[in-house]
């Protein structure tokens, strides 16, 4: 179900708990919340919706398709850039570091580990949403 998108600077400050098997329900809503989203949103983190869990989801620039990771961590990253992002919780962009490649552990929606390479614009969006579960919101 779509929820409400969080604004709260203080809320979103706080870095979100590891994410378990009885928050697949807060996944669907985080996924329905940015379909109905995608025309000015590619990811998000469930603290957005306002559930402080290590949750993502975002659209994959390769398969077009919604990924979900749970508990999402970058265990390599390589060629750093300066860009500039803008979030639906902000209402201008800011200035920020990237990095062109991404090495991520997460869990799948089974809770099966899971370890991929990200480049380019999909590895960009996976670092704003996991900075976001650290509480971090640029």
């Amino acid at each position: 179900m779509q929820q409400p998108i969080t604004t709260s600077p203080a809320f979103l400050a706080k870095p979100s708990a590891p994410a378990t098997p009885e928050d697949l329900k807060c996944a669907a809503d985080l996924k329905d919340t940015l379909e109905a989203n995608a025309e000015r949103c590619v990811g998000m983190a469930a603290n957005m919706i306002g559930v402080h869990k290590r949750i993502i989801v975002f659209s994959d620039d390769l398969t077009g398709r919604i990924m979900t990771m749970f508990n999402p961590e970058i265990i390599e990253k390589a060629e750093p850039y300066e860009t500039e992002e803008g979030c639906l919780c902000l209402e201008s962009k800011r200035k920020t570091t990237r990095f062109t490649s991404i090495r991520v552990r997460y869990q799948d929606r089974r809770f099966k580990e899971r370890t991929a390479n990200f480049n380019g614009w999909t590895a960009q969006i996976i670092q704003h949403e996991i900075d976001h579960c650290n509480g971090i919101v640029i």
